[in-house]
C-alpha cells in the first residue's frame, strides 16, 4: 500500500507536467496563428480608409464654406471646390492631366533610384569606416539639413537647363537622407549579431550582406522613406524655378503657369495633384515595404 501510495503523486505530477506542456504548445499554435492572421476586408476599410476620407470630406466642407458664407469672396485668392475640379476636369479631357504627372513622377523615381544605387553604398562606407564617418559624417548631416531650392541655381549654371540638372538636385536632396539612414540603422544593430557572424565565417562582403544589411534594415527603410520625400520636393523645386519648352509641363512647372497666370485655380490643382502623388507612392510603395520590415521582426502582429 505504501508503495502505490508513493507512485500515485508521482503519475499525477507527470499527468500534471504533460498538460502544462500541451497547454504551452496550444498558446504558441494560437499566438503564431494570429500572427499569421489577415485582418478582414471590413476592417480594413473601416480602420485605415474610412478616417482619411472623413478627414478630406471635412476639409472640402470647410473649404466650400469659406467660400459660400462670404469669408474668403475674392475667387482670386481661394477658389471653389468646384472650379478647381472644373480645371481638372478640362486637364482630362485634354489629355493634359495624365502628361503632367508622368513627366514629374518619372523624372522622381529615375532620380530616387540614381539617389539609391550611391546612397546605399555611401552609408555603408561611412557606418563602418571610421575615418569615412569623421570625414564627411557631418557633411552629410549638414548636407540633409540643406533647403533643397539652394541647389537650383547652381545646378542650372553648371549643367543648363534639361533633364540632368533636374537630376542632380534630386540627388543631392535624396543622396544624405538615404545614407545617414542607413548609418542609423547600422549603428542600432547588436554587437551580438556581429559577433555570431564572424564566428560562422561572415565577415567583410559576407558580414556586410548576410548580417548588417538585414539587422539595418529596419532604419534603413525610414531613410528611403525621408530619401523619397526629399526626392520629390527637390524635384518639385527644380521644376518651379527653372522652367523651359523643352523640358515638358510637370506638376512643379503647373504650379509655376498658375501662379504667372493669376490663376488660384490651377495653383490649387497643382497643389493638389503634388499631394496625391506623394501620398499615392508612401501608400503603394514605402508603407507596405515598412509592413513587411516590422512583421518579418514580429513587431507588427497584424494589418
Amino acid at each position: 500500500m505504501a508503495s502505490t501510495d508513493t507512485t500515485r503523486p508521482a503519475g499525477g505530477a507527470g499527468a500534471k507536467d504533460g498538460g502544462d506542456l500541451a497547454g504551452l504548445e496550444a498558446g504558441l499554435d494560437a499566438l503564431e496563428s494570429v500572427q499569421r492572421g489577415r485582418t478582414p476586408l471590413r476592417q480594413t476599410l473601416v480602420e485605415k480608409f474610412l478616417p482619411p476620407a472623413v478627414a478630406v470630406l471635412l476639409v472640402l466642407a470647410v473649404w466650400q464654406a469659406l467660400v459660400s458664407f462670404g469669408i474668403v469672396d475674392d475667387p482670386t485668392r481661394l477658389p471653389a471646390p468646384a472650379d478647381v475640379w472644373d480645371v481638372v476636369r478640362q486637364a482630362w479631357l485634354r489629355g493634359e492631366l495624365l502628361g503632367y504627372i508622368w513627366t514629374s513622377v518619372s523624372r522622381g523615381l529615375l532620380g530616387f533610384c540614381f539617389a539609391l544605387l550611391i546612397g546605399t553604398p555611401l552609408g555603408l562606407v561611412v557606418a563602418r569606416v571610421k575615418f569615412v564617418r569623421a570625414a564627411i559624417g557631418p557633411i552629410l548631416s549638414g548636407l540633409q539639413s540643406l533647403p533643397s531650392v539652394a541647389w537650383v541655381p547652381p545646378a542650372v549654371i553648371w549643367l543648363g537647363l534639361n533633364n540632368s540638372m533636374m537630376y542632380a538636385v534630386i540627388l543631392l536632396g535624396a543622396v544624405p537622407s538615404i545614407a545617414n539612414g542607413l548609418v542609423s540603422g547600422v549603428d542600432q544593430v547588436s554587437p551580438v549579431f556581429l559577433r555570431a557572424g564572424r564566428t560562422l565565417g561572415a565577415t567583410g562582403l559576407k558580414g556586410t550582406w548576410h548580417i548588417v544589411l538585414p539587422a539595418a534594415l529596419p532604419g534603413y527603410v525610414a531613410g528611403l522613406k525621408q530619401g523619397w520625400a526629399f526626392s520629390w520636393r527637390s524635384l518639385m523645386a527644380a521644376e518651379i524655378i527653372a522652367s523651359f519648352p523643352d523640358l515638358g509641363v510637370g506638376l512643379g512647372q503647373l504650379l509655376e503657369n498658375g501662379r504667372n497666370a493669376s490663376d488660384m485655380a490651377m495653383v490649387f490643382e497643382a497643389i493638389l495633384l503634388i499631394l496625391l502623388v506623394g501620398i499615392a507612392i508612401d501608400l503603394l510603395i514605402f508603407s507596405p515595404l515598412e509592413r513587411w520590415v516590422l512583421r518579418s521582426r514580429g513587431l507588427l502582429v497584424k494589418g
